[in-house]
């Protein structure tokens, strides 16, 4: 072998030394590296919203039996994912929107409210007509979502909606209530019904489109 070549072959011993040096540190320290650097990474939030919460929320509010027992179907793989990937590409639609929504017992919808805050609307709770005309009155809102029953009234919802244009009050209402039935008529201020919680979130994003849109 000639001179030249040895000197070139103990020229690339240093740089071999630090490859195989860095590489035992590496494995060495892997783990905590990935402890310290990893959760750095996730807490940065980059464009869009961050679905992987919003997909837990969306589980959780469509297997929660306390919603509608026995009226409320879960959510398909399908469904879900069609959700999902509308969420994704409607988070410019849907910050800074605000939700007015109108319910006695708001616990039932709490999934989906984070949901919505995760996507950055702001949702106001009311639970009665009376709370739900003076937030009305405070504050502009894009959607009103709303039950039905309320108590013993079985119709508390239509009736608000009665309320809501003798205030001169026109916005979209959604209807998320149990047993919500088109057939026995609609409203015109009722955008849509139903008791499915995928819906309920393309209702929304629906409404939102237009409002940006227009």
């Amino acid at each position: 072998m000639s001179t030249v070549l040895w000197e070139k072959l103990i020229g690339t011993i240093p740089a071999l030394a630090w490859v195989g040096f860095a590489t035992i540190v590496y494995f060495t320290m892997r783990g905590s590296i990935l402890t310290s650097i990893l959760p750095r990474l996730s807490s940065i939030k980059g464009p869009g919203i961050e679905l992987g919460l919003v997909a837990e929320l969306l589980d959780k509010a469509s297997e929660s039996t306390s919603v509608f027992p026995g009226s409320q179907q879960p959510v398909t793989a399908t469904e879900r994912r069609g959700v999902l990937r509308r969420l994704d590409h409607a988070v410019a639609y849907l910050d800074g929107g605000r939700i007015l929504w109108v319910d006695d017992n708001p616990a039932n919808n709490r999934y989906l409210i984070r949901l919505f805050e995760q996507s950055g609307m702001t949702v106001d709770l009311a639970r009665s007509t009376g709370e739900a005309l003076e937030l009305l009155r405070r504050h502009a809102y894009d959607i009103v979502l709303s039950d039905i029953m309320r108590g013993e009234d079985d119709q508390a919802g239509i009736a608000m909606l009665a309320e809501f244009r003798n205030a001169g009050i026109k916005l979209p209402v959604i209807i998320h209530a149990a047993h919500f039935d088109s057939r026995r008529g609609m409203d015109p201020m009722i955008f849509a019904g139903t008791n499915r919680i995928d819906e309920v979130v393309h209702y929304v994003i629906d409404l939102m489109e237009r409002a940006r849109i227009q």
